[in-house]
C-alpha cells in the first residue's frame, strides 16, 4: 500500500488566514488539538497564568486523557525556556512535577508514558530554576521531601540541580543526610541518605570521599570502573592504574548482603491504621501518624493512608476538603493546594488557601481570587461590591509579582464593561484607586 500524498506542499500554498479557519475548524472538533493551541498562545503571550488555569483542566480529566494533555504543558513550559522568556516558570515546572508524581502514586502504575513525563518534567523544572534560582534552601527541602517522603519516583540528580542549589541548600541537604545516616538503621531513608551522599560528594567534588563510597560497595565492575574514572578525572593516574590491577584479581565470589527484613507494625500502629481505615479523617490520620512515627513506619504507612484519602476525594467535594486538611495538619500545604485543584474542593477552602499561598505563588492563586471577585459581584449588596474592590487591589498586586500587570488591566477592563450598569460598583472600583481602561463605556444609571 502506498503511503498517504504529503499536504504539506499544498498547505504552503494557502493564506494565512484559510488555514486559521482550517485549523480552528479542527480544533472544534478535536479537544487535544484546541488544548494544545491554547497551550501555544499561552507560550507566546508569556502569560503564565493561563498555562496554571490549562494544568487545572488537566488535572481535572481522567487519567485517559490526563498523559496527553499534561505532555502539552510539558511542551509549553520547554517552548518557553528555549525563547527566553522572563517570567518566573520555576513554580509551574515544579507545580508540574508534583500533579505527575500524585497522579502517578494514586494510579500505581510508575511505568509508561507518564513515568517518562515525570522525568522530562523533573528536567524541566532543573532548567526553570537554572534561569531563575528560587531560594536555594527551599529547593533544598523540596528535594529532600521528594527523596524521603515521596512515592520512590522521581528520583532527583542532584548535579542537575546543583547551580540553582549553590552552597546553602547543598549545606542543607548534606546536614540532612548526615543526620539520616547517624540515626537511622537499615530501611527506606538510610537507602535514600546514602544515594545522596554518594552525589553529593560528585557535585561537591570531594575524590576522596566519592571513592571511599564506592570502595564500601560489593565489588561490582561497574563500581569498579567508575572508580577508576573518577581518580582519572582527578588526574591521580597512578592511583587510577592501581585500583585498575586490583580489581582484576579480586575475587568475583563474594557474598551479597542480607536482605533488610522489616517486622510488621506493632500492636499499636496497627490499632490506629483499622481506626483510620473505619473512618478516615483528620483526626485518625494525626493519631496514626503519631503511633507509626514512633515506630518507624510512617513513610510507607502516610503514603497507604493518603492513597485512601485520594479516592475518597475523587468521590466528592466533601471529601476533598478532608483531604486538603489532612495535608495542610500534615504540614504540606503544596500538596493541599494541588488536592484543592484536582478534586474540586469547596470554593471557601481553595480561598483560604489561596491566601496564604498568595505571597509566594502568585500566578497559581490568581484564578481562584477572580472566582470570587465574580461571587461577591452576583451577591448585588453594597458590602460585597466593597469587598470586591479590595480583591481587585490584591489581583492587581499578584498580576505585578507574576509580571502580568497587562493582563490585570484587560480584566479589569472585561469585567467593568460586563457589569457597567452596576454604578456602585464603579464607584467602589475608583474609590479603591483601580484605574480603569479608557476604552471602556462609562456607567450607565441603573434602570
Amino acid at each position: 500500500m502506498s503511503p498517504p500524498p504529503d499536504l504539506r506542499p499544498y498547505l504552503r500554498t494557502l493564506d494565512a488566514e484559510t488555514l486559521a479557519d482550517l485549523l480552528h475548524a479542527q480544533a472544534e472538533r478535536d479537544p487535544e488539538l484546541r488544548h494544545s493551541l491554547e497551550l501555544r498562545a499561552a507560550t507566546q503571550s508569556g502569560d503564565v497564568s493561563e498555562a496554571h488555569r490549562l494544568l487545572d483542566a488537566a488535572v481535572t480529566d481522567g487519567n485517559g486523557e490526563y498523559t496527553a494533555k499534561v505532555g502539552a504543558v510539558l511542551d509549553t513550559l520547554r517552548r518557553m525556556l528555549d525563547a527566553g522568556s522572563r517570567a518566573d516558570l520555576a513554580p509551574l515546572a515544579r507545580r508540574t512535577v508534583d500533579d505527575i508524581s500524585e497522579v502517578l502514586e494514586q494510579s500505581g502504575d510508575h511505568t509508561g508514558d507518564l513515568g517518562d513525563r515525570l522525568d522530562r518534567a523533573v528536567e524541566l523544572y532543573a532548567r526553570a530554576c537554572a534561569a531563575r534560582p528560587p531560594d536555594p534552601e527551599k529547593l533544598a527541602d523540596w528535594i529532600l521531601e521528594v527523596e524521603f517522603d515521596g512515592p520512590g519516583r522521581p528520583s532527583i540528580a542532584l548535579a542537575d540541580f546543583a547551580a540553582p542549589l549553590g552552597e546553602a541548600g547543598l549545606r542543607r541537604i548534606k546536614s540532612t543526610v548526615d543526620d539520616v545516616l547517624t540515626a537511622s538503621g537499615p530501611g527506606h531513608r538510610r537507602d535514600v541518605a546514602e544515594r545522596l551522599r554518594e552525589q553529593l560528594a560528585e557535585v561537591l567534588g570531594d575524590v576522596d570521599e566519592l571513592v571511599a563510597i564506592l570502595s564500601a560497595k560489593p565489588p561490582r565492575r561497574d563500581v569498579s570502573l567508575k572508580i577508576v574514572r573518577v581518580l582519572r578525572a582527578a588526574g591521580r593516574h597512578s592511583e587510577a592504574i592501581a585500583h585498575a590491577a586490583r580489581a582484576l584479581t579480586h575475587d568475583k565470589n563474594g557474598h551479597a548482603p542480607e536482605p533488610v527484613r522489616v517486622p510488621e507494625p506493632d500492636d499499636e500502629t496497627s490499632r490506629r491504621r483499622k481506626e483510620f481505615d473505619a473512618e478516615p479523617d483528620c483526626g485518625t490520620f494525626a493519631a496514626l501518624r503519631e503511633a507509626a512515627t514512633a515506630d518507624g513506619k510512617w513513610t510507607t504507612q502516610r503514603r497507604a493512608a493518603l492513597a485512601r484519602l485520594r479516592e475518597l476525594a475523587a468521590e466528592g467535594p466533601g471529601h476533598a476538603d478532608e483531604l486538603a486538611r489532612v495535608l495542610l495538619d500534615d504540614g504540606r500545604p503544596d500538596e493541599a493546594w494541588r488536592a484543592c485543584v484536582r478534586f474540586g474542593a469547596s470554593p471557601e477552602l481553595k480561598l483560604e488557601l489561596a491566601e496564604q499561598r498568595a505571597a509566594e505563588h502568585p500566578a497559581e492563586t490568581i484564578p481562584v481570587f477572580r472566582e470570587h471577585v465574580d461571587e461577591l459581584i452576583e451577591r448585588k449588596d453594597p458590602q460585597a461590591y466593597r469587598e470586591a474592590a479590595r480583591r481587585l487591589k490584591l489581583l492587581r498586586t499578584l498580576h505585578k509579582r507574576a509580571e502580568t500587570a497587562d493582563e490585570f488591566t484587560a480584566y479589569v477592563g472585561a469585567l467593568v464593561e460586563t457589569h457597567r450598569r452596576k454604578s456602585r460598583l464603579i464607584t467602589e472600583i475608583r474609590a479603591a484607586r483601580i484605574a480603569i481602561p479608557k476604552a471602556v463605556t462609562s456607567p450607565r444609571p441603573p434602570r
